[in-house]
């Protein structure tokens, strides 16, 4: 009876008397086989051919910056004009000032400055006196934000109704109330830097029916 549950154990017990050691060195055999016969990946790629992809060098690319961009856009426009007319509707300055900064897409000059300009920058010089480019009634006259000193006038322009602002101009130059009635070329108020400025100059926005428009084109084609 004993020899018979000896052999039961016998042949149901799985054989462990094999040495760990000799276990494991035919599982890395096995793996080592496997591996050794394994095609060997390569890093490189080539195409059909058999010729190896071109790869760009550092010397071969460079980068262009927004503001690079925005000059190689806009940097060449032309703003020579003639301000000598003395018609309806006339230039802010008797004679013609550069313009620092044209209508529309552009690099921001300071922090919380605008990458969109709604007008147009003209560098009169500090203290120059500023005219009213048409006839009009002053609609707000304020010292506050970020355009300084500056007023607003509303005025008609060939059948259009058109707001015109002055900003940036010298803390308390404009003798301008609302409700005003001015002339073209009476003064607004005179050059200055107040406000988000990066120097003296005049900020003038041209509003046609309530919609910006470049104010450097629309004294071209209105002014005489």
């Amino acid at each position: 009876m004993g020899a018979a549950a000896a052999l039961l154990v016998g042949t149901s017990i799985p054989d462990l008397s094999l040495p760990r050691s000799r276990a494991y060195a035919d599982v890395a055999a096995a793996s080592s086989t496997v591996t050794r016969d394994a095609p060997t990946q390569s890093m490189t790629t080539a195409d059909r051919d058999g010729a190896l992809p071109q790869v760009a060098t550092r010397d071969e690319w460079s980068a262009t910056s927004p503001e690079e961009l925005l000059r190689a856009k806009y940097g060449n426009r032309d703003f020579s004009y003639n301000a000598a007319g003395q018609g309806a509707v006339r230039w802010p300055f008797p004679f013609a000032v550069p313009i620092t900064s044209g209508f529309g897409d552009r690099a921001a000059p300071c922090r919380g400055c605008s990458t969109y300009h709604r007008g147009i920058d003209m560098d009169g010089g500090a203290g120059t006196p500023i005219s009213a480019v048409a006839d009009g009634v002053v609609a707000a006259s304020d010292e506050g934000s970020t355009y300084g000193e500056h007023i607003f006038i509303d005025s008609v322009v060939n059948g259009q109704p058109v707001r015109t602002l002055y900003a940036h101009m010298e803390w308390g130059s404009t003798p301008l109330r609302p409700g005003d009635a001015v002339k073209a070329g009476d003064l607004v108020g005179r050059v200055g830097n107040s406000g988000l400025s990066t120097g003296p100059h005049l900020h003038l926005e041209v509003r046609s029916d309530g919609v910006p428009v470049d104010p450097f084109a629309w004294l071209v084609v209105n002014a005489s």
